[in-house]
């Protein structure tokens, strides 16, 4: 029996909040972190993306990560694998499911390859050694592979085990109209919801991404299914300045963790080397943008 498809939706991705000048993982404020994703009503949380910095932890830390969140919540997980190659791919899927169990809903891979044969291999390989679902994260700007998105939908095609994709290759919206045309996956997008009324509109099933505040994905999303451009439009609106501000390069990580600080979800907004963190010079206006939401 293949793996339940991902629910169409908003799925936030978790910060993993430091403590002191040791960067510890600090479990209290992830506790009350994820808690806020529920209460804002979200359909699921991605665990050890790249906004969980995951690649910068220990394997004792991601479990601890994952023991908390799966302790704290009883929403779906996706969680992330940050490794390119199968073996260690198969390890961190292992963690996953011995930690989430029956609540994970997919683990999420990079597409590791622009070859569409090698990138199947990877993924069934994965598959055949776990049994997981597979979320496949197209993210150059991490993993450093550019994949066609014809190509992807070549390698995807046939594999019934592959239950939604995450779109994060600019220009994400044409990206995502291939996508949703060839596969029968829901097709997610990210960074950050910068371009989430466009990829709507190409037929995304929702966002999977760590903006700070998931009310207004949200309410995008919903506004979105229930009176379609125009209201999503109007939902999303506030919130664009915002959006567009996170995105810095090199520092959206730590903007976005010292916005989630600044609303009360996180002791502090450390971000651990060699991750950039919030030049002072940003923090008046940071605080202009958080008014304008808040209002």
């Amino acid at each position: 029996m293949s793996p339940v498809l991902l629910k169409a939706g908003v799925w936030g991705v978790v910060a993993t909040p430091f403590s002191g000048s040791t960067f510890d993982v600090d479990e209290t404020s992830l506790a009350r972190l994820v808690e806020h994703y529920e209460q804002a009503g979200v359909t699921g949380l991605t665990v050890l993306g790249v906004f969980g910095e995951a690649a910068q932890l220990s394997g004792a830390e991601r479990r601890a990560v994952l023991e908390t969140v799966a302790d704290t919540v009883d929403l779906p997980l996706v969680v992330g694998a940050t490794s390119l190659g199968t073996a260690p791919v198969i390890e961190e899927v292992r963690l996953a499911q011995e930690v989430a169990g029956d609540r994970l809903a997919g683990a999420m891979v990079q597409a590791n390859s622009a070859d569409p044969g090698t990138l199947a291999r990877h993924l069934r390989a994965v598959h055949e050694a776990t049994g997981a679902g597979l979320v496949v994260q197209d993210y150059p700007l991490v993993s450093g592979v550019s994949i066609a998105p014809g190509a992807l939908v070549a390698a995807l095609r046939d594999l019934p085990f592959v239950v939604a994709v995450k779109a994060e290759a600019p220009p994400t919206p044409p990206a995502i109209a291939t996508l949703t045309a060839g596969l029968d996956v829901p097709v997610f997008g990210g960074l950050g919801g910068i371009g989430l009324l466009d990829e709507l509109a190409c037929g995304a099933a929702g966002a999977m991404t760590g903006f700070s505040f998931p009310e207004g994905l949200i309410a995008c999303v919903e506004a979105w299914r229930e009176g379609g451009y125009a209201a999503a439009r109007k939902a999303w609106l506030p919130y664009l300045p915002l959006v567009n501000f996170e995105q810095q390069a090199r520092i959206a990580l730590a903007i976005r963790k010292e916005c989630l600080r600044q609303r009360g979800l996180l002791l502090e907004s450390s971000v651990r080397p060699p991750a950039a963190s919030l030049p002072e010079s940003l923090s008046e206006q940071l605080k202009r943008h958080l008014a304008e939401v808040a209002r």
